[in-house]
């Protein structure tokens, strides 16, 4: 069960949020191009937040083309408005606590009732950089089941996984060697190299990895025992629990879905995208997952 789980956002948070993003994109518009949208945008917004902006930024926020000063002259005003540190937060990341993200996602073997023991059945990893928040590498590879080699309907469905796919990969006993060759290789073991996984909920390492190694009679490597919950994460700096995972965080963040839902390395693109855009605010992604 997770720790908090509130209901409904703070509509006013959210707001101030989603303006602050706004303005954000108004600074960065250049010439004509960008007036149709940039007016539009502004419809979503209270009218108390459109008066404040028009004080703070003038006719320029509005008017069909700005002046090439426009930019730094109106960053200069939202400082001394009680900008500055919000606005300097999403032009420029923080320094965060680690030097990489390790994104995780698994898919595993399923059906309606639940079938046990579930397996991994695709395992993808993308490496984020901690200073940028872009993707430098990727680890991805499908995992033979065992217990119960065959596919059910359900399981495809949700996940996109067919049979070819799972079909004569390797065990996931060599997929963990192979997880551990890569972390080697992108000197994700350097004892000065501080990674840490990033999951959307603590299944993933808390009770899929943890419990399918136990039944195989498999160690756990020590990287995979600390992690990020990136709900938790959202709902820190969001101030709201989201309820449906990732689509809720997509949809407060106003960020297009990625991709395929339920599919491993799809879901791995989104949760990236996600911390990106919450770095991009201020935000500093702290170890969520208590000791083993």
């Amino acid at each position: 069960m997770e720790a908090w789980s509130p209901n409904v956002c703070s509509q006013d948070f959210l707001q101030e949020r989603s303006f602050l993003m706004w303005v954000k994109s108004v600074l960065d518009a250049s010439g004509c191009s960008m007036l149709a949208p940039l007016q539009t945008g502004a419809a979503r917004f209270s009218s108390y937040l459109l008066s404040r902006a028009r004080k703070v930024l003038g006719s320029h926020l509005f008017s069909p083309c700005g002046v090439p000063e426009f930019c730094s002259i109106s960053t200069r005003k939202l400082a001394a408005h009680g900008f500055g540190a919000s606005m300097a937060a999403m032009v420029s990341f923080p320094p965060q606590r680690y030097h990489y993200f390790l994104v995780l996602d698994f898919e595993a073997t399923c059906d309606k009732p639940q079938i046990h023991p579930q397996e991994i059945i695709e395992f993808p990893i993308l490496k984020l950089n901690g200073r940028t928040m872009e993707i430098e590498s990727t680890f991805h590879m499908y995992v033979q089941p065992v217990v119960h080699p065959q596919l059910t309907p359900f399981c495809t469905e949700l996940t996109g996984i067919i049979q070819a796919m799972v079909d004569g990969q390797p065990s996931l006993q060599q997929v963990l060697e192979r997880v551990d060759e890569w972390m080697a290789k992108e000197g994700l073991l350097d004892p000065n190299v501080k990674s840490i996984f990033v999951t959307c909920g603590d299944w993933d390492l808390k009770v899929m990895l943890p419990g399918q190694c136990q039944y195989l009679g498999l160690p756990v490597a020590d990287y995979f025992k600390q992690w990020i919950n990136l709900k938790k994460a959202y709902s820190f700096a969001m101030g709201c629990w989201p309820k449906n995972g990732l689509l809720d965080m997509n949809k407060g963040l106003s960020l297009q879905h990625i991709g395929r839902p339920h599919s491993g390395i799809d879901d791995c693109k989104n949760i990236a995208n996600i911390m990106k855009t919450l770095a991009y605010r201020g935000f500093i992604f702290k170890q969520t997952s208590k000791p083993f």
